[in-house]
């Protein structure tokens, strides 16, 4: 695996690499980093034929802190279509993502059509689906430091003790009772170590999620804007099963798998909590290999 960056929107976006073919770009979500996430996935697309990119958002190390500081969902867009370009993909380039990855995808895929013939995501359904789940009582409780995290005090109590508190809600909440997601961490705390580095992260909910902003006419538009639209591209969906932020029945996944466009498909992962890639890389791989290679 080979390891390089690129400057895209004045900002250096280190990423792993391995594979020659189509672009697949692999997107994390928080607190990760895209190798790590896609560590089992990687080997498995370029031996498939794809060159398999894993970046590491904005901010997230080895990357670059954007100088502006900004860490809105529309800069992770911009940065994921600048990669496609920057790395020579055609219309036949796929993006992969999850949690604030899937978020990227959502909107990527929506606006700028012309560079993604499909669309995998996991564990963060479609805008519509995501707001709905988020206003109600379960998804303020499961989804408790959207708002923790709006409090000047989160910096302190993320970085204290190394990190534990990240370290506790990874293996406690985000993945399933049976995973050990030591590994994980450790790839979080390279990422994520520096206290610059680690506020710009909290900085994705303060931004995107401002509590004077959140449920405004004016933040749905911006948000409907960029991921509001499912994608036209045929798109996989996938969830862990005992995913403890983001809890979907099979109501819920029909529901989501009925709103997608012809071709696509919506399926559990099971025993994988929030981290499906991570978790559960042999079912994740296949289901994501033969859906890539289907005919539409």
């Amino acid at each position: 695996m080979k390891r390089n960056s690129v400057v895209v929107n004045d900002v250096e976006i280190s990423f792993a690499e391995e594979g020659e073919g189509p672009l697949a770009l692999l997107l994390h979500g928080f607190p990760e980093s895209g190798e790590a996430t896609y560590r089992h996935v990687i080997p498995a697309l370029a031996a498939a034929g794809y060159r398999a990119v894993a970046p590491n958002i904005r901010g997230f190390a080895p990357s670059a802190l954007p100088a502006d500081g900004s860490m809105h969902l529309a800069d992770l867009v911009a940065d994921a279509n600048a990669l496609h370009e920057a790395l020579g993909g055609g219309r036949d380039a796929v993006v992969i993502g999850h949690d604030w990855g899937a978020a990227t995808a959502w909107a990527v895929a929506h606006t700028a059509p012309e560079r993604w013939s499909r669309v995998v995501a996991s564990d963060v359904p479609p805008l519509a689906f995501f707001g709905e789940y988020a206003n109600t009582y379960e998804g303020i409780e499961r989804l408790n430091h959207f708002w923790f995290f709006q409090m000047d005090m989160a910096d302190e109590v993320l970085a204290a003790d190394d990190m534990v508190w990240v370290r506790q809600v990874m293996q406690e909440k985000w993945t399933a009772d049976s995973y050990d997601a030591t590994a994980d961490f450790e790839a979080v705390r390279k990422a994520l170590g520096e206290p610059a580095r680690l506020r710009a992260a909290i900085d994705l909910y303060r931004v995107n999620f401002a509590p004077k902003e959140m449920g405004t006419p004016e933040w749905a538009a911006r948000h409907a804007a960029l991921w509001g639209e499912v994608p036209v591209q045929p798109t996989l969906y996938l969830h862990g099963t005992e995913d403890k932020s983001v809890v979907l029945d099979e109501a819920g996944l029909a529901r989501i798998g009925a709103s997608l466009s012809k071709g696509s498909e919506a399926a559990f992962i099971v025993g994988a909590g929030h981290l499906v890639p991570a978790e559960k890389p042999a079912e994740y791989t296949e289901r994501v290999l033969a859906f890539l290679a289907k005919e539409v």
